[in-house]
């Protein structure tokens, strides 16, 4: 739609690029931290919903937010550009 009415939108990378290949659209603003839109997990309060996984829940936190996921979630590219930074782990510089 932005393309369509030459106007602006926000969009996370992996839009951008799955878009950009049918419609004109040019990036006019990144890496500002204001823009900035990390993706969290938290398990449901068992207590309160007894019937849900929780320990399985906190498995997939446990995996998720461990050095080796972190890792996998640094290194996913589409196009060449990576899409997601993890913040659990900090990633070692080369």
């Amino acid at each position: 739609m932005a393309n369509e009415r030459q106007a602006y939108t926000v969009a996370d990378r992996g839009t951008y690029l799955a878009y950009k290949k049918r419609d004109e659209l040019a990036i006019v603003l990144q890496g500002d931290p204001v823009l900035f839109n990390p993706y969290t997990i938290m398990a449901t309060n068992p207590a309160r919903y007894s019937k849900l996984k929780y320990i399985e829940a906190m498995e997939l936190i446990a995996w998720l937010t461990s050095p080796e996921a972190q890792k996998l979630i640094g290194s996913f590219k589409q196009e060449g550009e990576v899409l997601f930074h993890p913040t659990a782990v900090p990633m070692p510089t080369p």
